[in-house]
C-alpha cells in the first residue's frame, strides 16, 4: 500500500494533450518530469507513473516487463516444436544428464524444456544440443514412430499456430479500437469506454490496491482506478488453445493409449482408438471423425453422464390443440361413465341407509368432510384398499372402513383376515441340483410342512363384531384397531356430491354433442387382413395356435407405422385386450448407450448427497429364488460374460427396479430423458401429459402412483433349463404396462458346460419323480412336441432376440387358474422347494411354465397363451389384467413403465377388488393405485375440456 501511495500523485492518462492529472484524492498536481515516466505506452497513450529508481518503467510494469508476454511465449514455443517435429528428432540422451530444477537451469544458463505440460511448461532443462528433456525426447520420438503420428501433430501444431495468429491479430485491432484516453474519475469508479457505459456482465472484482477491476466479455479491456489497463488471466486463452492441440481423448482424458480420431465438426474434441471401440461399438472411426459422440448428444463419458446440462429439445410433453382435447374427450367420457355410475350407486346407497339411521330423508342428509390432507391417503383399516370418497370413520378414534367391508360386515361375511406363511427350508446347493440322498431323508422324516401363521394383533374373532340392526356399525374391539366406544360415521373425501354431479354432467354431455360409444359401435374391418381375409404380415406376427379363434395374430406395427390412423387401429385391438408389441422405437433415440456398465459409470459416485451412493444391491438368484447381496460392478460383470456354480450350472441373477423408480430420473437423467422421447403412443404411455394415461389426472397436491420408469437386469441363456431359469414367473398386473428392450447381451456356452447342464437336468428329472410323483416314472416322462404349435415352440426357442414372452388371454383365466391349482405341486420356488401350498396361483408370482406345462395345458384345458419374442428396440404393451410370464434368453435390459388406459378401467377395479380378498401380509394387497379416484378427476378433465371448447365456440 505504501509503494502504491508512493506513486499515487500522477496517473496513466489516455491523452498526450493533458497538461494535469487528478490524484487519487481529487486534487491537481503539476506534470513530472517526462524522462523520469515509464516508458510503457502504446499507439494511443502512454503510462505517466514515475519509474522505479534503476529501471525503466513504473513498479506496476516491471515485473510484466520481465517476463515474455504469454501469446509471445506460447507461440514461439509451439513454433520451436513443429521445428523439432519436422526434422525429425534424433538426439540422444546422455546419461550423465541429471534433472535439475527450474531456478537450478536459470542459474546455470540451461533452458527449459519446449514441452507443454498441462496448463504450463515443463520445468525441466534441455539435453545438451535439444529443445527438449530426456522425457520427452523419448516421448517425441515414439510418438514420431507411430503410425502417422509424427504429420498428426505437425498438422495439429501448425494449424493451433495459424489458428492463434489469427486470433492475435483480431485481438490487436479489437485493442486499438476499445483503447482510449481514461478521464478523471475516482478509485472503484468504472470508466466510460467509446461512450457507453462499461458495466461489467460478470460479478465486479477488486484488485489488493482497492482499484477496481472492470471484467468485462472475454479478450475486453479491464482498467483500475489508478489509470493502469490489466487483462484477464492469460490461461484462460491458454486453455482454449491446450485443447485444440491437445491429444488426450475425451473419453478417458488420457493421450497414452495409442492414436486418436479428431472430429472435424467440433474440431475440438478427440477420441482413442482403444475408447471408441469399447464404448462406442456401433461408430466406425469414420462415423466419430464426421461428428463426435459428443457432437451426437451420446458421449457416455463420466462428465457428460452426469452433467446437469440436459438436452431441453427432448425434454417434450404431449401438446393439443383444442380439437384433440375435444376428441379425445368424446372418446373418454363414454368409457367411464358407466363406472362412475357404480361408484355413485353404491355411494348413494350408502347414503340412503344413513339417512334412514338418523331418521331423515336422503335430500336433507349432508355427509360431513374427512379431515384429511390433499397429499395424504387413506386406507381402509381391515382391507388395504384405498378409500375414494365415500367411507365410515369412528368418532372417537382414527379408525376408517371403506364401503365394501361395510357391506360385508352387515352380510355376515368374514374377511380373509389371517396371515398365511409358507416355511421354506434352504437344503443346500446339493438339493437345489437333483441331490437324491438329500431328497431321500427328506422324504422320510417330513419335516418340511407348510405353515400358517396367524397374525397376532388378531385374537378376535369377526363374529364379536357385527353391524346393528338398523345397519349401523361400532366402532372395532381394540385388538382390531379400534376403541369400541363409538360409532362409525359417514364420510366423505371429496366435495359434496362430486360424483353425483359428474354423472350428470356426463350423461348431459353425451346427450348434447351426440357422443357414442365406440365399444359398442360396429368396428370397422381391421387392417390386419386384407380382402381375401388373408393377415397382412407387415403389421402382423403369428403367436398362437388356437383353433376357432381370430386373435392369434398380435398386432406388431414399426415405429414409422404408427403414423396417421394408426392410435385407431391400435386401439381396436387394445380394446379386445390383446397385447401389441411395437418394433424399432430405439430408432427415435439419439443413440445413447444402455449398456449396464454405462448406467453405472453415470449412477456411481453421485455428487447429489440426497441419495445414498450405494455400490452393493440386492438381487435375486434365478436357481433358488433368493436374495443376496453384491457388488454392483460385479454384478454387471457376470451380465457381460457368463458365471457359473461349482456345478457348472449357469448362475443367473436378477436385478429388478434399479435405480429405485421414485430416483431413476434424479440419478439417470439422460437415461430417463431418452427413454420418454422413443416412447410410442404418447398419448397412453406419456407420464406427465399424455390425454389418455389416466394416471395425469391426479391433481398436482395429490400423492401419485410410483408408476415408473422401472429397469430390470437380468442374465439369461438361450437354452431352458427349467430349473433355474432366468424368468419373471407368472403374474397380473393392475394397471397397463409397456416393457421396451434397450440392451442384450449374449451368452454363449461351451460344449462342456452344455454336457454338463443335461447331465444335471437328468438329476432334476430323477428327483422329480422320487420327491413330487413318488415313484411314477412316466409321469413327468418328456414327450416329443408334434404339431403346428410344437414347430412354432421350436421357431421362438432358436430365434435371435432377448426375451420371450407368454401372454395369457383375460378369458382363459378361469381355465388356467383351475390347471394351477391341480398342478401346483409340480413347481418349485424359493430353495427348490415344492409348491405346497398356494394362495392364489397368478398374484402369489410362484409359479412359471415352460414348454412342458404349456403343453399339458393346451393338452388338458384347450388354452395356449401368445408366445413370441421380444428383440432389442422392441416395446411390448400389456393389457391390464392379462396374466404373462418372460423368459429372458439373453442378459438383457429392460425399461417399464406403468399406465391406466380409459379402455381397461373395468378390469383394474375388478383387480383391486381381487387384491383386496388377499391375506393381510400378501405382497401384492397393499392398493397404492387409488384407480376410482383417476377415473373421478379423469371424468372431471374431459368435461371441463368439452364445456370450454363449446363456451369459446359460443362466444366467437
Amino acid at each position: 500500500m505504501d509503494e502504491l501511495q508512493n506513486i499515487s500523485p500522477s496517473v496513466c492518462s489516455s491523452s498526450s494533450t493533458l497538461n494535469r492529472s487528478p490524484t487519487i484524492r481529487g486534487e491537481l498536481a503539476a506534470v513530472p518530469d517526462p524522462g523520469n515516466l515509464c516508458r510503457r505506452s502504446s499507439r494511443e497513450w502512454h503510462c505517466r507513473n514515475p519509474v522505479v529508481s534503476g529501471e525503466a518503467y513504473c513498479l506496476i510494469h516491471s515485473s510484466s516487463s520481465k517476463k515474455m508476454s504469454g501469446r509471445k511465449r506460447r507461440k514461439e514455443e509451439a513454433e520451436a516444436e513443429v521445428m523439432a517435429v519436422e526434422k525429425g528428432v534424433n538426439m540422444k540422451v546422455s546419461s550423465e544428464a541429471g534433472v535439475t530444477s527450474e531456478r537450478e537451469g536459470e542459474n546455470m544458463g540451461l533452458e527449459r524444456c519446449y514441452r507443454m505440460v498441462g496448463y504450463g511448461r515443463c520445468v525441466k532443462t534441455v539435453v545438451a544440443g535439444g529443445q527438449f528433456c530426456s522425457k520427452h525426447v523419448a516421448w517425441v520420438t515414439s510418438r514420431s514412430d507411430e503410425e502417422g503420428r509424427g504429420e498428426t501433430m505437425v498438422e495439429d501444431t501448425n494449424r493451433g499456430i495459424q489458428e492463434m495468429n489469427q486470433k492475435e491479430m483480431e485481438r490487436e485491432k479489437h485493442d486499438e479500437k476499445s483503447e482510449v484516453e481514461p478521464t478523471s474519475m475516482e478509485v472503484g469508479i468504472p470508466l466510460v469506454l467509446n461512450g457507453k457505459s462499461n458495466k461489467p456482465k460478470r460479478k465486479q472484482e477488486y484488485c489488493k490496491g482497492g482499484g477496481a477491476v472492470i471484467s468485462g466479455e472475454e479478450g475486453k479491456v479491464a482498467s483500475t482506478g489508478l489509470g493502469c489497463r490489466v487483462r484477464k488471466d492469460p490461461r484462460i486463452k491458454l486453455e482454449k488453445y491446450l485443447e485444440d492441440i491437445s491429444e488426450n481423448c475425451h473419453q478417458c482424458q488420457r493421450r497414452d493409449k495409442g492414436g486418436v480420431i479428431r472430429c472435424k465438426k467440433c474440431k475440438r474434441k478427440r477420441y482413442c482408438l482403444r475408447c471408441a471401440r469399447r464404448w462406442y461399438p456401433e461408430m466406425s472411426r469414420e462415423d466419430i471423425a464426421m461428428a463426435c459422440p459428443f457432437c451426437r448428444k451420446i458421449c457416455n463419458c463420466k462428465a457428460c453422464l452426469r452433467s446437469d446440462k440436459i438436452d431441453k429439445d427432448k425434454i417434450e410433453c404431449q401438446h393439443y390443440s383444442e380439437e384433440e382435447k375435444q376428441r379425445l374427450s368424446k372418446y373418454l367420457i363414454p368409457l367411464l361413465l358407466p363406472h362412475l355410475k357404480q361408484l355413485d350407486k353404491e355411494q348413494q346407497s350408502e347414503k340412503d341407509l344413513e339417512a334412514t339411521i338418523r331418521g331423515i330423508s336422503s335430500s336433507e342428509l349432508h355427509v360431513q368432510q374427512a379431515s384429511c390432507a390433499a397429499d395424504e391417503r387413506v386406507y381402509c383399516d381391515i382391507c388395504k384398499t384405498s378409500i375414494v370418497d365415500f367411507h365410515r370413520s369412528c368418532s372417537k378414534c382414527s379408525f376408517d372402513l371403506c364401503l365394501a367391508c361395510c357391506r360385508e360386515i352387515r352380510n355376515g361375511v368374514k374377511a380373509n383376515d389371517k396371515a398365511v406363511g409358507i416355511l421354506y427350508v434352504n437344503r443346500g446347493i446339493d438339493y437345489n441340483h437333483g441331490d437324491l440322498a438329500t431328497s431321500k431323508t427328506l422324504k422320510k422324516s417330513r419335516r418340511v410342512k407348510p405353515v400358517a401363521v396367524s397374525r397376532k394383533d388378531k385374537k378376535v374373532v369377526r363374529a364379536d363384531w357385527e353391524a346393528s340392526k338398523n345397519g349401523s356399525i361400532p366402532c372395532p374391539p381394540v385388538a382390531m384397531g379400534g376403541c369400541n366406544a363409538g360409532i362409525l360415521e359417514l364420510r366423505c373425501m371429496l366435495r359434496a356430491d362430486m360424483v353425483a354431479d359428474l354423472v350428470n354432467d356426463a350423461e348431459m354431455a353425451m346427450f348434447i354433442y351426440e357422443i357414442k360409444d365406440e365399444t359398442k359401435s360396429s368396428m370397422k374391418r381391421c387392417t390386419c387382413f386384407d380382402r381375401l381375409n388373408c393377415i397382412n404380415g407387415n403389421t402382423c406376427n403369428r403367436a398362437a395356435f388356437r383353433e376357432d379363434s381370430d386373435d392369434n395374430y398380435l398386432y406388431s406395427p414399426t415405429t414409422k407405422q404408427l403414423q396417421g390412423e394408426a392410435l385407431d387401429h391400435f386401439r381396436s385391438h387394445w380394446r379386445e385386450g390383446q397385447p401389441v408389441m411395437v418394433r424399432n422405437v430405439l430408432e427415435n433415440s439419439s443413440g445413447l448407450s444402455w449398456e449396464p456398465m454405462v448406467m453405472w459409470r453415470a449412477f456411481r459416485q453421485m455428487n447429489n448427497l440426497k441419495h445414498d451412493r450405494r455400490l452393493d444391491v440386492t438381487v435375486l438368484d434365478c436357481l433358488d429364488w433368493k436374495e443376496v447381496t453384491i457388488n454392483i460392478h460385479h454384478f454387471f460383470d457376470g451380465y457381460l460374460k457368463a458365471q457359473f456354480d461349482m456345478y457348472s450350472w449357469p448362475r443367473l441373477l436378477k436385478l429388478d427396479d434399479w435405480p429405485p423408480s421414485n430416483q431413476f430420473e434424479d440419478m439417470l437423467p439422460r437415461h430417463g430423458i431418452e427413454f420418454l422421447h422413443c416412447l410410442p403412443l404418447k398419448e397412453y404411455t406419456h407420464p406427465q401429459s399424455g390425454y389418455l394415461n389416466l394416471a395425469t389426472k391426479l391433481p398436482d397436491n395429490c400423492l401419485k402412483p410410483d408408476l415408473g420408469p422401472k429397469t430390470y437386469i437380468a442374465y439369461g441363456v438361450a437354452q431352458e433349463l427349467e430349473r433355474g431359469d432366468s424368468v419373471t414367473k407368472l403374474r397380473s398386473d393392475m394397471t397397463d404396462a409397456v416393457y421396451v428392450l434397450t440392451h442384450t447381451k449374449k451368452m454363449c456356452l461351451g460344449s462342456s458346460h452344455l454336457d454338463a447342464i443335461n447331465e444335471i437336468k437328468q438329476d432334476h428329472i430323477l428327483q422329480d419323480k422320487m420327491e413330487i410323483f413318488g415313484k411314477r416314472e412316466d409321469t413327468i416322462a418328456h414327450q416329443p412336441n408334434s404339431g403346428a404349435n410344437a414347430n412354432h415352440e421350436e421357431i421362438v426357442q432358436a430365434a435371435e432376440g432377448g426375451a420371450i414372452w407368454d401372454i395369457f388371454r383375460r378369458q382363459d383365466v378361469p381355465k388356467l387358474l383351475e390347471y394351477l391349482k391341480n398342478h401346483h405341486r409340480e413347481f418349485r420356488h424359493i430353495h427348490c422347494n415344492p409348491v405346497s401350498q398356494i394362495v392364489h396361483p397368478i398374484h402369489d408370482q410362484s409359479l412359471y411354465l415352460g414348454t412342458r406345462h404349456k403343453r399339458k395345458l393346451k393338452e388338458e384345458y384347450g388354452i395356449e397363451p401368445w408366445t413370441f419374442i421380444q428383440k432389442l428396440g422392441d416395446a411390448v404393451f400389456i393389457p391390464a389384467g392379462c396374466p404373462h410370464q418372460v423368459r429372458n434368453v439373453t442378459s438383457c435390459t429392460k425399461v417399464a413403465l406403468d399406465f391406466l388406459s380409459p379402455e381397461n378401467m373395468g378390469v383394474s377395479i375388478r383387480l383391486e377388488d381381487e387384491f383386496r380378498q388377499l391375506p393381510p401380509n400378501h405382497e401384492a394387497k397393499e392398493n397404492k393405485l387409488e384407480v376410482k379416484k383417476m377415473m373421478v378427476y379423469a371424468m372431471s378433465k374431459a368435461l371441463d375440456d368439452l364445456c370450454s371448447m363449446a363456451h369459446d365456440k359460443e362466444s366467437q
